[in-house]
């Protein structure tokens, strides 16, 4: 369980201002069906997740166990860090919105989960956790959690939160994080 409550929290927080969460935004104003662009971001994610999450328990087994600790805590400083960088909006989607609603959604959405900072969080997670269906599982409803409010209410919203500072709270909790996962076995608690 705590493998899916790790991942969920870790990916939401990631999402927060995020390319992809902005991608939603923007394919929810685009197109009238909710429901298509809410399939296509879960099976878009359960690809991405999945694969992420397999390639983290594989490089996992790579490594000696002080090797993982200290990998995923500067992993998740990292992640922290990349937080604060601001995502660069892409100009190819033109092309693709003759597809309908769900093919679109999912093509944009797996594209731009790519080196994504959730798909890293995701590897990172993959490699401290041997749960990786509980990864998968909290992965996907991490960014479901981040992207359907911006589906439903994203004009709302983005009119009232301050992506800045989501931004700085968000990597905070990831350098804290960070710091925990590097600190907290070598305190022998």
């Amino acid at each position: 369980m705590q493998a899916l409550i790790a991942s969920l929290s870790s990916v939401t927080l990631a999402e927060i201002g995020d390319k992809t969460q902005l991608l939603t935004l923007f394919l929810a104003t685009r197109f009238a069906s909710k429901n298509a662009i809410i399939m296509a971001i879960l099976l878009a994610t359960l690809i991405n997740h999945g694969i992420s999450a397999y390639f983290g328990l594989w490089l996992s087994s790579l490594l000696p166990a002080n090797g993982q600790t200290w990998l995923v805590g500067l992993s998740f400083i990292a992640v922290g860090f990349w937080l604060l960088i601001p995502d660069k909006e892409d100009d190819d989607e033109n092309k693709l919105f003759k597809y309908g609603a769900f093919i679109t959604s999912f093509i944009l959405f797996s594209l731009a989960e790519i080196g994504d900072k959730t798909q890293v969080a995701t590897v990172i997670l993959g490699a401290n956790f041997p749960q990786t269906l509980q990864v998968v599982i909290g992965s996907t409803l991490g960014m479901l959690l981040a992207n359907l409010p911006m589906i439903y209410a994203g004009n709302y919203l983005m009119q009232r939160i301050n992506l800045d500072k989501s931004r700085r709270l968000a990597c905070a909790l990831f350098l804290l994080l960070g710091l925990a996962t590097i600190g907290l076995p070598m305190l022998k608690i």
